[in-house]
């Protein structure tokens, strides 16, 4: 009963094996899966993969890293696009101050109206977050993001960045990064996150867990995310799977 909250199937790095990996997936127990299409290319093949398979979901957004890139009108295309009943959420949305693409000035005006989107619609959010955890948390409260909560993505913040985002009704998602070795501020937030906000995911084909770092990552390697939750929390790997799995049905209105 996994549920991958966060993946990436529809990206370059599955186009010979795509079907093969989704197979893989279930097998290892996975019954839902979250696909994230982020900008003018992916968006819409998230919104078919969702179409194809009924346990595939889509969430839509515009990425901070391609920020520069929106042109007048695509968000309303994302606006109409949201109807759609497969798409539960507009993410991954945020703000990245590693990759030095799109100026920080325009990725924070991105990210600004669609929060106001996702507030206009009453959809959650899915939050991209890279060094830039104030900005992050000043903007989410600037624009009321706590009206529609969401899912910081990926979690890598502190325990106190964490109960601030948990103030603002979001939920914190683990992946890959949880599972290694020298993961010790990620082990130590997971270990006190309320386990009715505690998703799972894998950010698939990136942040392989371990034992499989430095390889392609897949949907079905949430197993290994869920493994390393249950024995950091001393609960089975199926109480765990239950409690993730509810936590985004009731979010995202997944059936």
């Amino acid at each position: 009963m996994l549920t991958d909250s966060h993946t990436h199937l529809n990206a370059e790095q599955f186009k010979d094996d795509q079907d093969a990996v989704i197979q893989r997936a279930l097998e290892a127990g996975v019954t839902r899966i979250v696909n994230v299409g982020f900008n003018r290319e992916t968006i819409p093949s998230s919104i078919e993969l969702a179409e194809k398979y009924d346990f595939i979901y889509s969430t839509i957004g515009w990425h901070p890293v391609d920020a520069i890139d929106m042109m007048p009108g695509d968000l309303e295309w994302i606006e109409s696009l949201c109807q759609h009943e497969k798409v539960v959420a507009i993410g991954e949305i945020g703000l990245d101050y590693y990759w030095d693409k799109s100026p920080r000035d325009v990725q924070q005006r991105v990210f600004r109206e669609q929060i106001r989107l996702a507030r206009k619609l009453g959809m959650p959010i899915v939050i991209h977050n890279r060094d830039a955890h104030q900005d992050i948390l000043t903007i989410l409260k600037e624009e009321k993001a706590a009206e529609v909560g969401g899912i910081m993505h990926c979690f890598s913040g502190s325990w106190e960045t964490a109960k601030q985002c948990l103030d603002m009704n979001f939920h914190i998602s683990f992946g890959g990064p949880v599972t290694f070795k020298n993961a010790v501020q990620p082990k130590e937030v997971l270990a006190q996150v309320p386990l009715d906000r505690l998703l799972i995911e894998t950010d698939a084909p990136y942040l392989t867990p371990h034992p499989f770092r430095g390889k392609r990552n897949e949907t079905g390697y949430v197993r290994l995310v869920a493994e390393t939750a249950a024995e950091i929390r001393g609960m089975t790997l199926e109480e765990i799977a239950e409690i993730t799995t509810n936590n985004a049905i009731r979010l995202l209105g997944l059936k």
